[in-house]
């Protein structure tokens, strides 16, 4: 009988490491969390006040964006001028598209570094990050414009958690409260509220706040952030990891309420969004996402009966 008890002490030794392992994989990717959100959805009521991504289609998928060969990074809707813009951090540029992903004109960015998102703010001003830096960079866009030197932009810097190229991923703006939100990638994943940037009154003096919600940034059970959108019609806000393949819906709490899986299979899509950087809503709910290096995807709630 002792023959046996080796082999089998081995067989438990490696099973518990294996078990270690995979309990160690989920947590990095977040997945406990996830599907306590799932069994969660299973059974709670809707809210009545979400945005209700989980109904979504898409609508277009992997159109590629011609004329365009570097990556994109970020999408915004400005609706002034019924647009989108987005910005490549190669050769740095600002770039308009349609709504059906066609460029209209492209812009220089010259001295931006790393530009790495792009929000719209009012007609014609914008903001643009520079990731590597943490810079936040005000830029004024004219109809005749065709660069932009960011020695004449107001700009600041917040420096927090510098580390390398993990910095500034997306923006997000609430018109209202005047609040820009601004997320960093990871290591660690973070977003922050900055009340005060952009400043408005230069006749007046003015006081930059920088605040954050540990527990909101707790709760999203995303291995990144990419991208941001903030719905002022909800005040909800959206927030987009490409490694998670999932852009997710938090409320004014900063709970989690519904996904929008950019997966192979669901929503629609036929394959799976390869890149996801940047996504945009439009004032009819419509939203827009792109993919590196140049893919551009439309996703659209199903009219209500």
């Amino acid at each position: 009988m002792r023959r046996f008890a080796r082999p089998k002490s081995l067989m438990l030794i490696l099973s518990v490491i294996v078990l270690i392992g995979l309990i160690a994989i989920g947590q990095h990717l977040r997945l406990f969390e996830r599907a306590w959100f799932n069994v969660q959805a299973l059974w709670q009521p809707m809210n009545t006040q979400s945005i209700g991504l989980d109904q979504y289609q898409v609508a277009i998928e992997a159109r590629v964006i011609d004329g365009l060969d570097d990556d994109v990074s970020a999408l915004t809707y400005d609706p002034v001028r019924k647009s989108l813009f987005t910005v490549t951090n190669k050769n740095a540029e600002l770039i308009e598209l349609t709504l059906e992903g066609k460029i209209l004109r492209r812009v220089a960015l010259v001295g931006f570094g790393d530009p790495e998102a792009v929000e719209f703010i009012s007609a014609d001003t914008y903001v643009i990050t520079d990731e590597r830096q943490q810079r936040l960079i005000k830029v004024h866009l004219e109809t005749d414009t065709t660069f932009l030197d960011v020695a004449d932009a107001e700009q600041m810097t917040l420096g927090v958690h510098v580390r390398g190229n993990k910095g500034f991923e997306g923006l997000a703006y609430d018109s209202v409260g005047k609040r820009l939100f601004v997320a960093k990638e990871r290591d660690p994943m973070l977003i922050y509220e900055v009340q005060g940037f952009p400043h408005y009154n230069p006749e007046k003096s003015y006081a930059v706040h920088v605040v954050n919600n540990p527990k909101r940034d707790a709760g999203m059970f995303v291995r990144d952030l990419s991208s941001l959108q903030y719905d002022e019609r909800s005040g909800h806000l959206l927030a987009l990891s490409d490694e998670s393949r999932l852009i997710l819906e938090l409320d004014i709490d900063g709970r989690p309420l519904t996904t929008l899986s950019l997966r192979k299979g669901r929503q629609g899509l036929q394959k799976t969004v390869p890149q996801a950087e940047g996504i945009a809503m439009d004032d009819d709910g419509t939203l827009y996402l792109v993919s590196e290096p140049n893919l551009f995807y439309v996703f659209k709630k199903p009219a209500q009966p």
